[in-house]
């Protein structure tokens, strides 16, 4: 591990204190990526480390949160979806093994943000406009991830240098903003934003650490600024991957072709996640109910776990997708997770030293 800098004033937000890490900065929950061995380098190097739990099945779940505790002692979060048939159990296993953060891609119910907080976890969704951002807080959230247009997966089409500004005047909670970030330079944006720190995703999947497969990196590394798009072809919700024949081929394929598919990739994910037939049944009619989707819709939804997997996975970039922000442009390397967050932080330094003189 290097040497760490002093921390400069200005990069000493309430982030810090309200999860205990030693930088403003947030590694997401990435599907099938943020797994132990990066969640605890992330820890280690003094930034938030965020797991991906909403892929796991509850076995798996237990066991990855048992994996970075014996990595690291440093803080560290879980995600996992509000909406799981088995979210409060999963938040049951958070609570015994004293994970700090909770974090959602989804607002979570108001019992399960309760049930959380009370047992003293900070809850931190991530929401994609100011509304949801003002919904969430009012419920009682700790914190809010705010992801702007540029972000990676799914996302909206609000750019982070509008909405991030929008999102900390319209509320009294710590905000992080996400999309677009990569270095030092934008940490000090997004704090000039009034943001309490940065969410990175794309830019910790390019790291070693990563459990990416190193062909799939490497296709991330080719990626120009203009390689991406937002599509709605995955699962029927807008999201951004790169630009792909596969992806081509999916935006080509008709409704009829679509749904088959995409009802056999829920049933994987079924298998995969140790979801039963009843709770996928009644998860899909809860979607349907709660979120307005039309039948076909909710088939969609499932293709997208089934399909990043088989690219950041099993490393087959002709059947999948592969999830990123703009910022995939400008990455050209692999350092280590220490490596990039004391760069960060010595840019960032750099940067208000520059401003105050």
């Amino acid at each position: 591990m290097t040497d760490r800098p002093a921390l400069h004033p200005a990069l000493r937000t309430p982030l810090l204190d309200l999860v205990g890490v030693d930088y403003p900065i947030v590694q997401t929950g990435m599907g099938w990526v943020a797994g132990p061995r990066l969640v605890s380098a992330t820890a280690k190097a003094g930034a938030l480390g965020i797991l991906a739990g909403a892929t796991m099945t509850g076995p798996e779940f237990e066991a990855a949160i048992r994996e970075v505790k014996a990595r690291t002692d440093r803080p560290f979060g879980v995600n996992l979806r509000g909406d799981q048939p088995d979210a409060f159990d999963r938040a049951d296993v958070m609570i015994a093994e004293g994970v700090r953060v909770a974090s959602f891609a989804q607002a979570p119910s108001a019992p399960l943000i309760t049930k959380l907080r009370e047992a003293g976890l900070v809850v931190m969704p991530t929401v994609g406009a100011r509304r949801h951002a003002e919904k969430v807080a009012a419920i009682g959230v700790d914190a809010v991830i705010t992801q702007g247009g540029e972000g990676g997966g799914h996302t909206g089409s609000v750019p982070t240098s509008l909405l991030l500004p929008e999102v900390t005047a319209a509320v009294d909670v710590p905000v992080v903003g996400a999309g677009g970030f990569f270095d030092g330079r934008g940490l000090v944006a997004a704090l000039a934003y009034g943001a309490a720190g940065v969410a990175m995703g794309t830019r910790f999947l390019l790291t070693q650490e990563s459990t990416v497969p190193e062909a799939v990196k490497a296709a991330y590394l080719e990626a120009p600024v203009t390689g991406t798009v937002v599509t709605r072809h995955i699962d029927g919700y807008p999201q951004r991957v790169i630009r792909t024949k596969f992806v081509d081929h999916l935006e080509g394929t008709g409704r009829l072709m679509a749904y088959p598919r995409a009802a056999w990739n829920a049933w994987r994910f079924r298998s995969l996640t140790g979801t039963s037939v009843r709770d996928l049944l009644t998860e899909g009619k809860a979607m349907h109910d709660a979120q307005g989707l039309a039948w076909h819709q909710v088939a969609l939804a499932a293709n997208a776990p089934m399909l990043t997997k088989a690219t950041l996975v099993d490393g087959d970039v002709d059947v999948g997708i592969l999830p990123t922000g703009q910022v995939v442009g400008v990455i050209d390397e692999l350092p280590t997770v220490d490596e990039l967050v004391q760069r960060i932080i010595a840019e960032a330094t750099a940067v208000l030293i520059r401003l105050g003189a």
